[in-house]
Order: C-alpha cells, then sequence, then structure tokens
C-alpha cells in the first residue's frame, strides 16, 4: 500500500512538473510574440499586406499582441496554483482558444487569397491546441 501511494504521488508531481512547464513555455511564447506584435513596425506590416499597409490591420494586430501578453501573463502566474480544477479550466480554455484561432486562419485560407504565413499559423495553432 505505501508503494502505491509514493507512486502515485510521485506520477501527480511529476504531471504537475509538466504542466507547469507546458504554462511556462506558452507564457514565455505569448509574452515575446505579443511584445513583438505590439512594436511591430509598418514596413513589416505592409510587407504582409503584399505591399500596401492598412492602419486597420496594424491596429488589431497590436491589439492581438496585448490579448498574448495578457495570456502569457495569466499562464506565467497559474503555475503557483495549487487547485487542480482550476489549472484543468485554463488547459481547456488554452485548447479553445487555439483551435478556434486554427479555424478561422483556415477559414481565412480558404476564403481569401492563399498565404503561406496563414498555413504556418494554421500548423502552429493547432500543435499548441
Amino acid at each position: 500500500p505505501s508503494n502505491l501511494i509514493l507512486t502515485t504521488m510521485t506520477n501527480h508531481i511529476n504531471h504537475r512538473r509538466y504542466l507547469d512547464f507546458l504554462f511556462l513555455a506558452d507564457a514565455s511564447v505569448s509574452l515575446v510574440f505579443g511584445v513583438l506584435a505590439i512594436l511591430t513596425p509598418h514596413g513589416i506590416i505592409r510587407s504582409l499586406g503584399g505591399g500596401e499597409y492598412n492602419h486597420s490591420a496594424h491596429e488589431v494586430f497590436r491589439l492581438y499582441g496585448c490579448l498574448r501578453v495578457a495570456v502569457g501573463w495569466i499562464t506565467f502566474n497559474v503555475r503557483s496554483v495549487d487547485d487542480g480544477r482550476f489549472r484543468k479550466n485554463i488547459c481547456e480554455a488554452l485548447f479553445f482558444c487555439y483551435m478556434l484561432q486554427a479555424m478561422a486562419v483556415l477559414r481565412a485560407q480558404f476564403t481569401d487569397k492563399a498565404n503561406p504565413i496563414n498555413w504556418i499559423a494554421i500548423i502552429l495553432l493547432t500543435v499548441i491546441g
């Protein structure tokens, strides 16, 4: 019985460490991408837009960067939370968020002119989710 308890505790600790690592990885990528999105210069937005600058697209990109910074902050700090239900809810919310983003980009890929950057985003969002 004591060996079973020790094994169960060890598995719990290993799963928690792995989830903490995933939270840290997600937080790191979110924070870096978010800051880069906020600071993206006009020239990069112009080149992504096919040579034309679109102010509205730039602002939406910056706003998305703000959301990524907020998500990064949340996932970085949730690592210290001991409530398993709350951590599970965060995982589920992130999963649905990334899947919905992937579906939105996939829809854009098929309803507008094809863009290789969209395929990269679709793959990354699907893998992350």
